[in-house]
């Protein structure tokens, strides 16, 4: 069954509406900013799940923008923009591909070079407070690629709780890789 132009917008509008409220909770709480803002980029997925890539694109950058607007912190909306926020479109098109193995690789590399991009060159920008490891870069890299393979595990498993209890079409509708 279809959903209608009307049932596509209300769930873009929750989807948004959690989205920023784990942005700004992201803004507030020490210690645990990732994590919400890991939290806050699976609407994009259920958006794409349900209306199609191109709703997930309008939800990614409506909650940046509406983000910029409510969030007092201004700064810690980078994060969700350039790390987190635009997942769900990058693992979809991922996730095309038929090798599991080069799921994972290509995924690793797209995790080695933003984080490369985000240490290099913007870390004070991007990750803020937030202090890491007094380690070479090269091993703050490859240790966070394997962070970010576990958050692509852990994306994909709230991804198939999402399609098994909420939308009840099982668990075998998106791969685990």
């Amino acid at each position: 069954m279809t959903k209608s132009k009307t049932a596509k917008i209300t769930l873009g509008g929750i989807c948004l509406a959690l989205t920023v409220i784990f942005m700004f909770a992201g803004s507030i709480v020490p210690g645990i900013e990732l994590t919400l803002y890991a939290i806050s980029s699976v609407f994009v997925a259920v958006m794409i799940l349900e209306a199609g890539v191109g709703s997930g694109v309008i939800l990614y950058a409506a909650a940046v923008l509406l983000g910029i607007a409510l969030i007092p912190n201004k700064l810690a909306i980078i994060p969700y923009a350039f790390l987190f926020g635009y997942y769900g479109i990058v693992k979809y098109y991922i996730e095309k591909l038929s090798s599991g193995i080069g799921q994972v690789i290509i995924k690793a590399v797209f995790f080695a070079a933003v984080l490369s991009i985000a240490l290099l060159g913007f870390k004070e920008l991007l990750l803020g407070s937030i202090n890491l490891p007094d380690l070479p870069v090269i091993v703050l890299i490859a240790g966070g690629t394997l962070m970010m393979i576990l958050y692509d595990y852990i994306y994909t498993l709230l991804i198939n709780f999402y399609l098994k209890r909420v939308q009840r079409k099982g668990a075998d509708q998106m791969k685990l890789s």
